[in-house]
């Protein structure tokens, strides 16, 4: 990355790349990360690469259930923990909340490589680690099904950013609140969620730090009704009537 300028209009897009490309060589990543990976960037491309109000609409009601949460967690997979460790870590030990590894194609030398990021990072527990005890989640067949016994098994608030459509959907059904962060408001994810953030990852994990140290001085009834006045369709809506001005203006121009 020596080679592109940080006056370049998409610097920090290009330095999140580069940083996923470096963990697939690295193993930390499966190939298919990387298409994740650029199938949001696309999106945010979309979005203006910028935080917008529906998205932190969203945060504040995600901030409010995990402050309500009686056994939070935060589940995290490899893109996850390249982009945001630091950011996971932090918001862990704020709330607090537990951190477990849950990753689509498991392998053990991912796990470890997944495991030692979060380390580096500072968390001091880390669940889902190979060897670790395991119950599966009703409606999951194989690895996909994998919940620690003191980590998602027993959650009742779980942030899951990045998260697949079938596993998210099962959470939801076990009577978990899922609190997503997908920059695809069309995808399954999204959908099924309880809460979903369109925005960037990067960005998104600092600013529910902050919406967290502030929620922290409200009464439970405060944040209870924060809770109940976000509508997660209504809000998925909102974040798709800004990519119809996108099209417009582009249209227009």
């Amino acid at each position: 990355m020596h080679d592109i300028s940080p006056s370049h209009p998409r610097y920090h897009s290009l330095l999140l790349r580069d940083k996923m490309a470096q963990a697939y060589r690295e193993g930390i990543l499966a190939d298919s990360a990387l298409i994740a990976h650029g199938r949001g960037e696309a999106f945010d491309y979309i979005f203006g690469e910028k935080t917008n109000p529906p998205a932190i609409k969203a945060i504040k009601a995600a901030s409010a259930a995990l402050l309500l949460a009686e056994n939070p967690v935060l589940s995290v997979n490899g893109n996850t923990a390249v982009l945001a460790a630091e950011d996971i870590v932090e918001l862990a030990s704020l709330l607090p909340a537990k951190v477990e590894i849950n990753l689509f194609y498991r392998t053990p030398q991912r796990v470890v490589q997944v495991e030692k990021v979060l380390k580096n990072a500072g968390a001091k527990e880390v669940l889902g680690k190979e060897g670790d005890d395991f119950l599966p989640l009703k409606g999951l067949e194989g690895p996909r099904s994998r919940a620690h016994p003191e980590g998602v098994y027993i959650a009742d608030v779980v942030l899951v950013p990045l998260e697949d459509g079938d596993r998210a959907e099962a959470l939801v059904t076990l009577g978990k609140k899922v609190i997503t962060i997908d920059l695809n408001p069309l995808s399954r994810t999204a959908k099924k969620s309880s809460i979903t953030i369109v925005d960037n990852l990067v960005r998104t994990i600092p600013l529910i730090i902050n919406e967290v140290r502030r929620l922290k001085e409200c009464s439970r009834q405060e944040l209870e009704e924060i809770v109940m006045e976000f509508d997660n369709d209504e809000n998925i809506s909102s974040s798709l009537d800004l990519i119809s001005e996108y099209f417009k203006r582009d249209e227009d121009s």
